[in-house]
C-alpha cells in the first residue's frame, strides 16, 4: 500500500531529531506525588484515601463513579499526606499527595490476569476499566467507554495512531522501536473486545524506523496492517487518520464508531498489554522533554504524580529563562503558568520554549486570503466561527459547525495576520456546550 493521507492540514517544521534517537529512561522515583483524581474526560473520581493511610504501587485511590470515567491509583508506595484541591494542568483539581517511602511496595491486586486467549472480550474490557487506562494520545478520553459501542454501531475496524504528528514530540516513536510487541499484544486484546478482524497501525514516513519495527511485530498477524502516512499535521486525528486508513467519512457531528471504527493510540494499546500481562494499572508513561529551553532533551519513562520541576531538572534544568512550559504538543498542548504542577496520563511531552521562541506577533487584521479554509481538515471556516466568536455571536458560530472543529490548530499556524483563530474557536465551542447543557 502507498503512502495514504486526507485533504488539508499544514507542515509545520518537526524538531524532532534532539529526541527521536534518544532511547527512553526511567526517570528517578519521585519523592512526593500529586495525583489528581481528575485525569480523564468525564467525571473525576471519588478519593478512596484519607490522610494517614498507608499505600502501595497499583492500589486505587480514587474510583470511577460513572461510566464516562476512570479510576486512578497510586505511582508509588508511602503515606497519604493529604487529599484537597491544588494547582493541576488543567487549572485546580483534587489531588491525592502521597510520600514516598522509596520501597515501591506492590500492592496485592497487581499481579498478571491471564493472557489473550484464556480470557473473554468482556473480562478484558474490565481489566481496562479497572486499570484506568485512558487515551494516551493526549484526549484522555476512557479507552473501556470507547470498547463498548452501542448495537446500532457495528465497529469492523479498529486503528491505532503511530503518527505522533505533533512537532518535538518523539515519545510514540520511541515506543514503536523499544516495545513493538506490546503494541500489537494490547491491539489484539482490543479487537478481541470489540470482536474485530481488522486492524490498522498508521504511521507517518518521517519514521521509517518505527514502519519497519511495528513491520516486523506484525509478521505473522494476518488482520493487521501497518498503514504508512505522509508526514502532514494533523495526520494522527481521528476522522483524518480513519480518511488516510478507509477513506470513510466520519459525518459532521459523528463519531468514529459511526463509519465502524475505533481509533486509539499505541501508547494506549501498550498499556493495555502490561494491565494483562503484570497486572499493573496506567501509573507511569512516556514523556519527552525537550525544546531551546531545557539543558538535555530526554524520553522519560516518568510516574503519574511526579512535578513538572523535578521532571524538568533530571533533563539538566532549564537553559536559561524559559518564556513558556507546554504540556503535550505545541499545536494543541496547554501553556501552564508554572512548573509546581503533577504529570498526568496524558502528559506526553514537556516542552520548554525560550522567550524569543515563546514571543507572539501582534494579531493584524483578516485579510480574507481564505488559507484557512483551504487547509482545514475538519472542512469549517475557521475565519468566520472565529469572527462570530470575538463578536459573542455564538449561536451563529455554531451555524458554521464550531463543534466539529477539532482544534488542530492549523489555522492559527497558516494565518499570514496571526489571527488568533484556534483560540477563540475553542471559546465559542465552550460556550456552545455549555449552553446546550444548561438547556437540558
Amino acid at each position: 500500500m502507498g503512502l495514504l493521507s486526507f485533504r488539508g492540514g499544514v507542515h509545520p517544521p518537526h524538531f524532532k531529531e534532539p529526541t527521536s534517537r534518544l532511547k527512553v529512561e526511567k526517570a528517578l522515583e519521585p519523592k512526593v506525588v500529586s495525583i489528581p483524581l481528575s485525569q480523564h474526560i468525564g467525571a473525576p473520581c471519588e478519593p478512596l484515601v484519607k490522610p494517614g493511610d498507608l499505600v502501595k504501587v497499583g492500589q486505587k485511590i480514587g474510583e470511577a463513579t460513572s461510566f464516562v470515567s476512570a479510576p486512578v491509583h497510586s505511582s508509588v508506595s508511602g503515606v497519604v499526606k493529604a487529599v484537597k484541591k491544588t494547582v493541576t494542568a488543567g487549572g485546580e483539581g483534587l489531588c491525592v499527595i502521597i510520600e514516598s517511602d522509596g520501597l515501591n511496595t506492590l500492592d496485592e491486586s497487581v499481579k498478571p490476569k491471564g493472557d489473550i486467549d484464556s480470557l473473554s472480550g468482556e473480562e478484558i474490557k474490565n481489566i481496562i476499566k479497572e486499570a484506568g487506562i485512558v487515551g494516551m494520545g493526549g484526549a484522555a478520553f476512557p479507552t473501556h467507554v470507547k470498547l463498548s459501542p452501542p448495537p446500532e454501531n457495528k465497529v469492523d475496524t479498529i486503528i491505532l495512531n503511530g503518527a505522533e504528528c505533533e512537532p518535538y514530540l518523539t515519545a510514540d516513536h520511541r515506543l514503536m522501536l523499544e516495545n513493538p510487541d506490546d503494541i500489537v499484544y494490547g491491539l489484539k486484546a482490543m479487537m478481541k473486545v470489540v470482536n474485530v478482524e481488522k486492524a490498522y497501525i498508521g504511521i507517518e514516513d518521517n519514521k521509517p524506523d518505527a514502519i519497519e519495527s511495528m513491520k516486523q511485530a506484525v509478521r505473522n498477524e494476518k488482520s493487521i496492517e501497518i498503514v504508512g502516512l505522509h508526514t502532514k499535521y494533523p495526520q494522527g486525528a481521528e476522522k483524518q487518520l480513519i480518511y488516510a486508513c478507509t477513506k470513510r467519512e466520519v459525518p459532521s457531528g459523528g463519531l468514529p464508531m459511526a463509519v465502524g471504527v475505533i481509533v486509539n493510540n499505541v501508547a494506549t494499546a501498550a498499556a493495555i498489554a502490561n494491565a494483562i500481562k503484570t497486572g499493573m494499572p496506567l501509573i507511569e508513561r512516556i514523556c519527552t522533554v525537550t525544546g531551546k529551553g531545557v539543558k538535555e532533551p530526554k524520553n522519560l519513562l516518568i510516574k503519574v504524580g511526579t512535578s513538572f520541576k523535578e521532571i524538568i531538572e533530571q533533563c539538566g534544568g532549564y537553559n536559561g529563562n524559559v518564556g513558556k512550559i507546554i504540556m503535550g504538543g505545541p499545536m494543541m498542548g496547554l501553556a501552564q503558568h508554572t512548573d509546581e504542577i503533577p504529570a498526568v496520563k496524558a502528559t506526553s511531552g514537556i516542552l520548554l520554549f525560550t522567550p524569543d521562541e515563546a514571543s507572539l506577533p501582534k494579531p493584524k487584521n483578516c485579510i480574507k486570503c481564505g488559507k484557512c479554509v483551504e487547509i482545514c481538515p475538519a472542512f469549517l471556516q475557521p475565519l468566520y466561527i472565529s469572527a462570530y466568536s470575538l463578536n459573542n455571536m455564538f449561536e451563529t458560530a455554531e451555524k458554521y459547525n464550531a463543534l466539529d472543529c477539532i482544534e488542530c490548530g492549523s489555522c492559527s499556524f497558516i494565518c499570514p495576520s496571526k489571527r488568533p483563530l484556534l483560540q477563540s474557536i475553542r471559546v465559542a465551542k465552550r460556550e456552545i456546550i455549555a449552553k446546550k447543557r444548561k438547556t437540558k
